[in-house]
């Protein structure tokens, strides 16, 4: 296999990164990009802990904010033209911050495992969150560190004003922290991450420290948060206390876990996904962190392996070339899903206006349909939207699951040929 086949995959990342901003060219959409970028880096950091070595954190944002604030303060030092170093070297900085906290805190922290791991980071978590109220010297307070990205030392004439300018940089970090990530995964250290989540006592039988495994990993996670928090810090020019709190260690735990913490992949679908729901979702409801919740938990209860376990399912039917034939089942399947998910939407957002919106009145529109919110014909057909769409779409799971196991055997058979 020639060294381009070898490597197709991550040609057409870059290649795809190199034109998306000609694709979509609005202001707001190259914005979403580079927040996916760094959301991407932070997304598979986190993985590294809990898909790849079994390790559960609540505190992952310390990382990630310790890196941005660092960053903003070398930002702050080039400025004053006390250090000549251009700006796409920066996001380092903000990774050698993010490993040496690791290396402080997962000392401690890697000693145990499992639930105890998960509270000692949770505590963790909650000591630098308190820590930046009282250090207002380094945290900068409530307002937190400003910096500006454009008084570094420019290079080749780039000034890094243009938002264009910060998404290629972005792109360009998460390009090689993701090859780079990927790479540890193929490591034999990446292996022993993996033996150390699946069995840690063999692991400890053929001879591994278990702790130090868990520690490795731990530091190598951070380096990479704390990437994605210098660069956070570069595009937003301002670090608060906020990213070291536990709404973000939440927030990465849920890209993790929706894009399939199982699957390399999962995690970059998963950061994508919910950069998007956050910033479009929330233009239009003020409810749209509760979808973000009812996704989670519809995931954890129906698709534990994420969004990746349920694509990648598909492939061995691809390849077989049978995929078609369940289709039909999806497309039966898929009407009475859509009643049932507008009816859940229409319940939501009526309740949403009512509690939270009730001084504009009970007028509101929803699907480009215009409705009272107090009226009982609109509750009874959400209900019956529910209640119809749900009764129906379990009449259609066996089609589907009977066109699936069709689908698979017939699969499996041109495959042994």
């Amino acid at each position: 296999m020639s060294t381009i086949a070898r490597y197709w995959a991550w040609i057409a990342a870059a290649l795809a990164l190199v034109a998306l901003p000609h694709i979509f060219s609005s202001g707001a959409s190259i914005t979403m990009m580079s927040l996916m970028g760094f959301a991407v880096i932070f997304a598979l950091s986190y993985n590294m802990l809990l898909g790849q070595t079994g390790m559960l954190s609540f505190g992952h944002a310390v990382y990630y904010g310790l890196g941005g604030f660092i960053t903003a303060h070398a930002l702050n030092i080039i400025g004053a033209g006390k250090l000549p170093i251009p700006l796409p070297v920066l996001p380092l900085v903000g990774g050698l911050a993010g490993l040496s906290f690791a290396i402080i805190f997962g000392w401690v922290s890697t000693k145990r495992a499992g639930t105890a791991f998960a509270m000692i980071s949770l505590g963790v978590g909650e000591l630098v969150a308190a820590c930046s109220l009282i250090l207002r010297g380094f945290f900068g307070g409530e307002g937190g560190v400003s910096t500006s990205r454009t008084s570094t030392l420019q290079l080749f004439g780039l000034s890094f004003g243009p938002q264009i300018q910060v998404y290629y940089l972005i792109a360009a970090w998460s390009l090689a922290c993701v090859g780079a990530m990927y790479a540890f995964t193929r490591t034999p250290m990446g292996r022993m991450c993996n033996a150390v989540r699946d069995n840690p006592e063999r692991a400890e039988f053929v001879g591994y420290s278990t702790q130090m495994v868990r520690f490795i990993a731990f530091c190598t996670s951070g380096f990479f948060a704390g990437v994605a928090g210098g660069l956070a810090a570069i595009h937003y020019e301002i670090v608060t206390a906020s990213v070291v709190g536990a709404a973000p260690s939440g927030f990465v735990l849920l890209m993790a876990y929706i894009g399939g913490v199982a699957f390399f992949i999962g995690p970059i679908i998963g950061a994508i996904l919910m950069t998007a729901l956050q910033i479009s979702l929330s233009d239009y409801t003020g409810a749209w962190q509760l979808y973000v919740g009812l996704m989670f938990v519809l995931m954890v209860m129906y698709a534990p392996l994420g969004l990746a376990g349920l694509l990648l399912m598909h492939r061995p039917l691809i390849s077989a070339g049978v995929f078609s034939r369940l289709l039909p089942g999806y497309a039966l399947a898929a009407v009475p899903a859509l009643a049932l998910f507008a009816g859940a939407v229409l319940v939501i957002e009526t309740a949403h206006h009512l509690l939270v919106k009730a001084s504009d009145g009970p007028a509101m529109r929803v699907f480009w349909v215009s409705y009272d919110a107090n009226s009982p014909v609109a509750w009874t057909v959400f209900a019956a939207l529910i209640a119809t769409g749900f009764l129906a779409f379990r009449r259609t799971w066996p089609v589907v699951s009977g066109a699936w196991h069709e689908a698979t055997l017939e699969a499996r058979r041109k495959l042994a040929k």
